[in-house]
């Protein structure tokens, strides 16, 4: 049966992390121009905050949950904001060398978090994983806590399995960009998560 909540976690994993919203052109992004390292702590960042949410979803911590749900005008609020500095701060940054960047774990643990505390601000991720594990049967006391492991370790997995797929294809491609090509994707990717961040901003309602 945990094998069967296993795959159905996989799936969900990819089908969360798939959507190429501002994390995933962030993360793109982060690979194009830092490389594969840089892109798959950033994936990773999401894919932890993705399982935590399921993880609150799955053992029914009501306290956390409505919680974040209560205060989900300051989380967008916050996660807005930042995705308008992120985006600006991508428009003016110029493509640098491989060689030059620094390769310091403090640096990869930033992408990481940064990633992990953006994911985070997005309060419609609770409740999405909160209505699937309603319908597996598997939300708060009633449900099997095996299952629910296992759902939620099949989350990770399938969210790491993705963004693994999408540092492959990116490594592939990156070979072939140009330097002033590279500052097109700088700013194309800046638009983008600045677009994101003024939608959230005005989705606000003050």
């Amino acid at each position: 049966m945990e094998k069967i909540f296993l795959l159905k976690g996989l799936i969900l994993g990819v089908v969360i992390a798939a959507p190429l919203g501002p994390i995933g052109i962030l993360c793109t992004r982060r690979m194009l121009m830092h490389g594969r390292r840089a892109g798959f702590f950033s994936g990773m960042g999401a894919a932890a905050a993705d399982s935590l949410y399921g993880f609150i979803a799955a053992f029914g911590i009501t306290f956390i949950s409505d919680f974040i749900i209560g205060h989900q005008f300051w989380l967008r609020l916050v996660g807005g904001t930042l995705l308008l500095v992120l985006g600006a701060r991508t428009i003016a940054a110029e493509p640098q060398e491989k060689s030059a960047l620094p390769k310091s774990a403090k640096r990869f643990v930033g992408m990481f978090t940064s990633t992990f505390f953006l994911t985070l601000t997005n309060p419609m991720t609770i409740i999405t994983m909160a209505a699937v594990f309603a319908g597996f049967g598997l939300a708060g006391a009633r449900g099997s806590i095996s299952s629910a492991g296992s759902l939620i370790v099949g989350v990770f997995l399938g969210s790491v399995i993705w963004w693994l797929f999408i540092i492959s294809v990116v490594s592939i491609f990156k070979r072939s960009f140009a330097h002033h090509e590279l500052q097109w994707v700088n700013r194309i990717a800046g638009l983008i998560i600045a677009g994101s961040g003024a939608l959230a901003l005005l989705s606000l309602k003050w």
